[in-house]
């Protein structure tokens, strides 16, 4: 595309990389973003520029992985048309899922489905379960419904059918696991008859739409003139499905990740997916960010060298903009009460020489926290 003077402008403030993810609108592009490198800030001006250019906003789909982070990007590409007089309220930004749910709602009765299809939440899901073990003659005791659910999902976001789900656990003779498939079936069967989909389906259903309905998929491939991904990493085998069927013709997907940031493997996210794409699209440009806003370099080297041996890396080399910065520090605690004294006795010079200093330590599991309030509470500290 042309570049126009006020897109110059409009670019100023974005570094090389930044400005080249912005301006590289045609064919398939892969952004590999380290942490804090800007990749948001990249891909928003990456659609404000877009609609300055002359594309219509309602022929771009921007996908991110929370109702939050899509409101914040579309607040932002407001922001920056704004002083141009232009609009961005037509963009389709949102959630896999809420994407999904909004193109079924639309052509559901390709599928089977009414176009008022009930969505389960949580609660209706569980209870759904409790109807198929009561059929099955199941106890909810020697199969509690939150672990059956969790099983249902994970074999949902991996691919995995009830048949396919049974066939791997009697190879296995996981007599459970054989019955959580069947448990799986007339789950999907109470589902179906109640006009209904969970969450998982809500993916599922959208790429068995797209992938049999050569029709639909020209329609709406061919709506979206440019498609763009955030958090690429994180997306799972329907996910990276559905962007490649919603790529069309034109192939304008740009998809943007870090493969060592990758942590929903247990949602189905598939190390390795970022590389994969480059298969998936033959020729895609590679632009990597690189030049790290927030932390120093000694502690970039330091990661780096955790994740350096990683597979199915195309790999980066983050570049601090804030300098070295100190020397890394090493403590091994033996046990939680000495992990905690010492994160504790650094804490307390901190807080004891301003009331008003905050700090806050972050910790993987509920249990961990006793150890620290009890040293809080023994050093005085609120």
């Amino acid at each position: 595309m042309n570049n126009s003077s006020h897109a110059t402008t409009l670019l100023d403030g974005l570094n090389e990389r930044q400005r080249e993810v912005a301006l590289t609108t045609e064919g398939p592009v892969l952004v590999l973003a380290g942490a804090g490198t800007g990749k948001t800030r990249a891909i928003t001006y990456r659609v404000a520029h877009l609609i300055e250019q002359g594309v219509p906003p309602g022929a771009i789909l921007a996908v991110t992985f929370t109702n939050k982070a899509a409101g914040v990007m579309k607040d932002r590409i407001s922001e920056l048309l704004r002083l141009s007089g232009r609009s961005g309220s037509d963009i389709w930004v949102s959630t896999f899922h809420s994407f999904c749910a909004r193109l079924l709602r639309r052509e559901a009765t390709h599928i089977g489905l009414p176009r008022d299809f009930a969505i389960y939440d949580d609660d209706a899901q569980t209870a759904a379960v409790k109807r198929a073990l009561a059929q099955l003659d199941f106890s909810a005791e020697d199969y509690p419904p939150r672990s059956l659910r969790a099983q249902i999902s994970h074999a949902k976001n991996h691919g995995i059918s009830p048949d396919e789900m049974e066939a791997e656990a009697k190879s296995s003779r996981d007599l459970d696991r054989q019955d959580a498939a069947k448990v799986f079936r007339v789950y999907n069967d109470i589902l179906r008859k109640a006009s209904a989909v969970d969450f998982d389906d809500l993916l599922l259903r959208a790429v068995d739409l797209l992938r049999e309905h050569p029709d639909v998929r020209a329609a709406w491939s061919g709506r979206f003139q440019y498609l763009m991904v955030d958090e690429f990493q994180d997306t799972n085998r329907a996910q990276e499905e559905l962007v490649r069927l919603l790529a069309g013709t034109r192939k304008n997907v740009c998809v943007v990740g870090d493969e060592d940031q990758s942590i929903y493997g247990w949602r189905g996210a598939r190390a390795g997916n970022l590389k994969q794409f480059t298969e998936d699209f033959p020729g895609a440009k590679i632009i990597r960010l690189e030049e790290n806003y927030r932390s120093t370099q000694t502690i970039l080297d330091a990661a780096a060298a955790v994740v350096k041996n990683n597979t199915d890396r195309l790999g980066k080399n983050l570049q601090a903009t804030l300098g070295a910065g100190d020397r890394l520090r090493f403590f091994e605690a033996p046990d939680s009460v000495a992990e905690a004294e010492f994160i504790c006795g650094e804490v307390s010079p901190l807080v004891r020489g301003d009331p008003d200093f905050h700090v806050a330590v972050l910790y993987r599991t509920g249990a961990q926290s006793r150890s620290f309030e009890e040293v809080l509470r023994r050093l005085g500290i609120r």
